[in-house]
């Protein structure tokens, strides 16, 4: 990253979780890897409630380290709020965040950060060579990974790296809730980021265990789901809500309809007892679907309230150009 073109300052956050045995070597390669950018830095250490004495750790590292911080959680609350914590408390213009085992190599870093340089607003590890099991973790990752590239037409080929640089302005304008930290280039790409993937060196777990497994497959699907309704429907709910429930009353009318019309036409061929399941779904029909219609409705209501009462734009600005003497 050129010194010409450069952010006043790089942040490094790293999310901590059990990490004990890795994080001095850990803070002695990302110092290495700061020096050789010709830019200010700092390093942010959020421990999200470790229990194996990590905390303690990051007190000596930051107390001994001028440009490191340690924020520490009261209690584990999860790899998003880690991320978020960091994307609030970076100084810099420029962050770079990765994960605390030592299987993001830091070296990488400079790399990144000369892609960023090249215009982009998010450059993404790309672990092209993993050193992860095929069928607990690589398999699973393979797949999600497509299904969220179909889904939300974000192009990146490995959404679980965390080792990601960003933009400050861009992670400003991206809220992280429940376990979305994996989607942060999916929300990026709706809001109209600039973004590629570099590949990155993966190394092999020395210390330490996995916290992942194939249960967040299951979170996964979840999250995707209301990543999805945000990119779409966040603003105008009675969309997708309304045209549900349109469909479903339409269907009931239909029916309502047509067992009414035989009824007259043809009254020996229809018994009430014979009749009584269609009927039934056809009022269940048109009862769900005035429910949705409602749902859309209150979903509008609670988005006006939402953006009208913290005065949030539903827009995002990528610049203001002014002409001369305005």
């Amino acid at each position: 990253m050129s010194e010409k073109s450069a952010t006043p300052g790089i942040s490094v956050i790293a999310p901590v979780y059990n990490e004990r045995e890795n994080l001095r070597e850990l803070h002695a390669q990302i110092q290495a890897a700061l020096k050789r950018i010709p830019l200010q830095s700092e390093i942010l250490y959020i421990d999200d409630g470790s229990s194996d004495g990590s905390a303690d750790i990051l007190r000596e590292i930051a107390e001994s380290t001028p440009n490191a911080s340690a924020i520490l959680f009261r209690r584990n609350f999860g790899q998003t709020a880690a991320l978020s914590a960091g994307f609030q408390h970076a100084a810099g213009n420029v962050v770079v965040a990765l994960d605390a085992d030592l299987q993001n190599d830091p070296a990488d870093i400079p790399r990144l950060l000369e892609k960023l340089d090249e215009g982009y607003d998010l450059v993404s590890g790309w672990r092209k060579k993993r050193r992860d099991g095929f069928l607990l973790r690589r398999l699973p990752s393979i797949a999600a990974n497509r299904l969220i590239r179909r889904l939300t037409g974000a192009q990146l080929r490995d959404y679980g790296c965390t080792l990601k640089a960003y933009r400050k302005d861009l992670v400003e304008n991206i809220r992280l809730y429940g376990e979305m930290h994996r989607f942060i280039p999916a929300l990026a790409h709706w809001i109209g980021a600039n973004m590629t993937e570099i590949e990155v060196n993966h190394r092999p777990r020395t210390w330490g265990r996995s916290k992942y497994g194939l249960s967040r497959a299951t979170r996964v699907l979840l999250d995707l789901a209301t990543v999805l309704f945000l990119m779409n429907y966040s603003t105008r709910p009675i969309q997708i809500f309304g045209k549900f429930g349109l469909l479903s009353g339409t269907a009931g009318f239909l029916i309502c309809a047509w067992l009414t019309i035989g009824k007259f036409l043809k009254p020996e061929h229809y018994s009430l007892l014979e009749r009584m399941p269609m009927l039934m779904l056809g009022i269940l029909l048109i009862f769900f679907g005035g429910q949705l219609i409602t749902l859309g409705l209150l979903g509008e209501m609670m988005t006006r309230a939402y953006y009208e009462a913290q005065e949030k734009p539903i827009y995002v600005v990528r610049e203001i150009v002014r002409g001369n003497g305005r």
